[in-house]
């Protein structure tokens, strides 16, 4: 990041008749939140290289701190506020109208902070106004505060000038660019979830707004909740959260607070671009009163309400009129059901979000012609395309201890739910991953496992189990422990109870729909550890049921071979 030291007017580039081209956009971000928005906004300038694109950070704002790293990771160049006021830019563009603007010279841009304007803060500018419609920011010394208030929809224009009518007529209609980011992405649905490992589960979404009526501040320990309703191999969560919400915080507060969700395999994606991922690759969302929940009703992801009420959702607000039209879940034992209501209602968010989002797919060019109109200048170049959405860098973790209840069902069938281990009420058993999983979790364990490989060798020599050595060593030293194994492969596993032979376990992929399905044979070992408890014959074959899922499964002597595996 650079101090902003370098000249911001007055680019070397020129006409044949001596003109300057060059021209000084200047991104003015009061928080992370903001700058999110505006950096949606770059691809309107891409390509043009008469373009100097700067940022500076507006003060006056609790969560700034995170905005100016997120301009470092962009590798934007930065020009301190002292310094941007006593400057000249062509263009100033804003996300929220809060700070004071109007000490920065040049034309100002007012862009969406969020989707809807359904939220007024209490305690802050009119009372009952809008956030970000507000006239009290909108206007300075009586006189708009922006040559250009872009906005996404008509009915906003209309809300606008019920405020203020004066900001109103600089108001023009250009659609929502983060809506475009989402809606160019949803080809990367597969390649999303695969990078998060949901497979063959249902991601459901939980997004929390910020503040006192937030979801996360009201129902803190809804995460945890969900996950110990929710069977591990039926179902992902996830939870985002507002840039705000982070920032009181801090990363490392908030993993500690997360931590035994986290460790369950809560995902909590990256502020800028990942959360909107998230909805992308969404089965359905929980959510309160924040807009974010508007981007995946336009997606037509299946919305469940869980806001309790208060004072900063504005009645008649398109936000309002997706929670009234969504299930409710008054508790997390209350999930199943709402999730069948909320997928029967499908249609009902596209409907709402029809009034909050117009111009699809041409939001861009829509700006960039405005932009540019106020630029003095022609764009160059094709049409703006929205920056596709990134695929996460990492998946969840992967529980490495589960309470797992494993019945068998009738002649040929065994069920397996695989849940935290802190769940309450107790499962029937406890299965850990040794090595991975604590002591004491490892004590407690009725089938212990580990993975082929997962222990790489050290020093000069190399020294390894056979599968058969590491399963009779395991047993041996773990007297609470009545099952062993040891996971080969994607299909296959070997394992030894107390009493009886090695045996290996075969599970087979399913195809579904096109799809080729494979689960994780830790869970199919849970099966075969119930299975055994009461047929213990060496040889068996059943269906394992694992989420949505049922996997043919069969169970016979091992080999020699099998045997003497190295690990």
């Amino acid at each position: 990041m650079t101090s902003g030291n370098e000249p911001v007017q007055g680019l070397a580039q020129a006409t044949s008749d001596n003109r300057p081209t060059g021209r000084t956009v200047l991104f003015a971000a009061r928080s992370a939140t903001a700058l999110h928005r505006l950096l949606d906004v770059l691809p309107v300038f891409a390509g043009d290289d008469r373009i100097a694109r700067r940022f500076t950070l507006v003060p006056g704002s609790a969560f700034d701190v995170d905005a100016l790293a997120a301009v470092e990771r962009a590798g934007g160049r930065m020009v301190p506020w002292e310094r941007a006021r006593g400057l000249g830019f062509d263009l100033i563009l804003a996300a929220s109208p809060k700070g004071r603007l109007e000490l920065l010279a040049g034309q100002r841009v007012l862009l969406p902070h969020g989707a809807g304007f359904g939220k007024t803060l209490p305690g802050e500018g009119t009372p009952g106004a809008p956030s970000g419609l507000d006239p009290e920011f909108l206007l300075a010394d009586g006189e708009p505060l922006a040559a250009l208030h872009a906005l996404a929809h008509p009915q906003q224009v209309d809300q606008l000038a019920v405020s203020s009518p004066h900001a109103a007529a600089r108001a023009v209609v250009v659609g929502d660019p983060t809506l475009e980011r989402l809606l160019a992405s949803v080809g990367r649905r597969d390649d999303i979830r695969a990078a998060l490992g949901t497979g063959a589960r249902r991601l459901l979404v939980l997004t929390s707004t910020w503040g006192p009526e937030s979801l996360l501040r009201r129902r803190p320990g809804l995460a945890a909740e969900l996950l110990a309703q929710l069977p591990f191999d039926g179902y992902q969560l996830a939870l985002v959260l507002h840039p705000n919400e982070r920032s009181r915080l801090g990363s490392f507060d908030l993993a500690q607070s997360l931590a035994p969700a986290l460790d369950a395999g809560l995902l909590l994606p990256g502020p800028h671009a990942e959360w909107a991922s998230l909805l992308v690759a969404a089965d359905a969302v929980i959510t309160d009163h924040g807009s974010t929940a508007l981007y995946a009703a336009a997606l037509d992801r299946p919305v469940i309400a869980a806001y309790e009420g208060g004072d900063e959702l504005i009645r008649d607000s398109p936000m309002a009129r997706l929670l009234a039209a969504s299930p409710r879940l008054t508790s997390a034992a209350r999930l199943a059901e709402a999730l069948e209501e909320a997928s029967a209602a499908r249609g009902v968010g596209p409907a709402v979000t029809a009034t909050v989002f117009a111009e699809r797919g041409r939001a861009l060019e829509r700006l960039r012609a405005e932009l540019y109109a106020l630029l003095g200048l022609e764009p160059v170049g094709p049409p703006p395309a929205p920056e596709p959405l990134p695929v996460p860098r990492h998946a969840a973790r992967q529980p490495v201890a589960c309470a797992v209840n494993a019945e068998v069902v009738g002649d040929a069938l065994v069920t397996v739910e695989r849940f935290p281990p802190w769940r309450e009420p107790p499962a029937r058993m406890l299965a850990a991953e040794r090595g991975a999983a604590s002591e004491r979790q490892a004590q407690s364990a009725g089938l212990l496992y580990r993975r082929a490989g997962s222990m790489a060798p050290a020093g000069p020599h190399r020294v390894a189990w056979t599968a058969a050595g590491w399963i009779d060593e395991t047993l041996r030293a773990y007297p609470g422990c009545a099952t062993a194994g040891v996971v080969l492969s994607a299909t296959s596993a070997l394992l030894r109870t107390r009493v009886g032979a090695l045996l290996r376990l075969e599970l087979a992929p399913l195809t579904v729909e096109g799809r080729v399905i494979h689960t994780d044979p830790a869970a199919a070992l849970c099966a075969a550890h119930a299975w055994l408890a009461r047929q213990p014959g060496p040889r068996a074959a059943f269906t394992t049921r694992l989420g949505h899922h049922t996997f043919p499964t069969t169970l016979a002597p091992a080999s020699p071979n099998d045997a003497e595996l190295p690990l």
